[in-house]
């Protein structure tokens, strides 16, 4: 059994009445444990509903979500799953509502009634993981976007999670946060083993993923490797998406009549197509 399980998944929003929104439409995916995916989707494509189904903000209207064969309709489980599956937004004043850094990590446990030095542990732990033990005794007002982003994953490992869902997390941070918003995410997947699922509209972001899920009107179109979906230029520009620089490049010069290979996606694969 994979991680998470997303069967024949449908969400309809104010179901029933005149303004009756059908955000998902029959997905089905399965995730496994470890994997780092990239969601990708045009506004309106179900991205942010499927995100919400997988730690229980949202239930389903059709199928069911299964994680860790835990089926996300149990209210029996809600609490085991919300430990297992940890959310981080675009905007993390949202989410961070404490006066000082270390508090505000330690907000999950406490309400779990983990006990003190298992919460102590767990804080300098998660604070340690996203490279922000320093700035334990900070107020969050005081830190940058791609800080506070930090200390949101922070709160979320603290709970123990086997799982983050990130939900556009650098939409709202320049190119420095978003980079250290990333590297943190990258280093927790390859170091810690985390599952990641990864939602974005920056396409260098998403190229660092090991598998690429595209939506559109709320039913997964395409599920493959970056490999296999970027090169794929023209179809994702009529599904109103980007690519990353590189492959765009690519596909412009094979266009001039450049011989370059066809699954080009990052700067240096083009840099050395280039110089062969």
């Amino acid at each position: 059994m994979s991680f998470i399980e997303i069967n024949d998944l449908s969400h309809v929003y104010h179901r029933g009445q005149a303004d009756e929104i059908a955000a998902l439409s029959h997905v089905s995916l399965k995730i496994d444990d470890g994997e780092f995916v990239a969601v990708l989707g045009a506004n309106g494509s179900g991205k942010s509903t499927l995100a919400k189904h997988l730690n229980a903000i949202l239930l389903p209207t059709g199928g069911s979500v299964v994680v860790d064969g835990m089926d996300t309709r149990d209210m029996a489980h809600l609490w085991d799953i919300r430990q297992e599956v940890g959310m981080v937004f675009q905007n993390p004043d949202n989410q961070i509502i404490a006066a000082v850094v270390e508090d505000d990590v330690a907000f999950g446990p406490e309400n779990l009634g983990v006990p003190s030095d298992e919460i102590r542990k767990r804080v300098d732990d998660s604070l340690a993981l996203v490279g922000m033990s320093d700035f334990a005794r900070f107020a969050p007002h005081l830190l940058s976007g791609g800080q506070k982003q930090r200390i949101a994953i922070a709160g979320a490992l603290a709970m123990h999670t086997r799982c983050l869902v990130l939900d556009e997390p650098t939409a709202m941070l320049d190119p420095v946060g978003r980079a250290e918003v990333l590297n943190a995410v990258r280093e927790l997947h390859e170091n810690e083993k985390i599952t990641v699922i990864y939602i974005t509209h920056f396409m260098e972001e998403a190229a660092a993923a090991s598998r690429v899920v595209v939506m559109e009107r709320g039913e997964v179109v395409v599920d493959d490797e970056p490999h296999g979906v970027f090169p794929c230029v023209e179809e994702m520009k009529k599904r109103g998406l980007d690519v990353p620089l590189a492959s765009e490049v690519a596909w412009r010069l094979r266009k001039q009549g450049v011989k370059l290979p066809d699954n080009i996606i990052s700067d240096d694969e083009l840099v050395a197509a280039i110089c062969r």
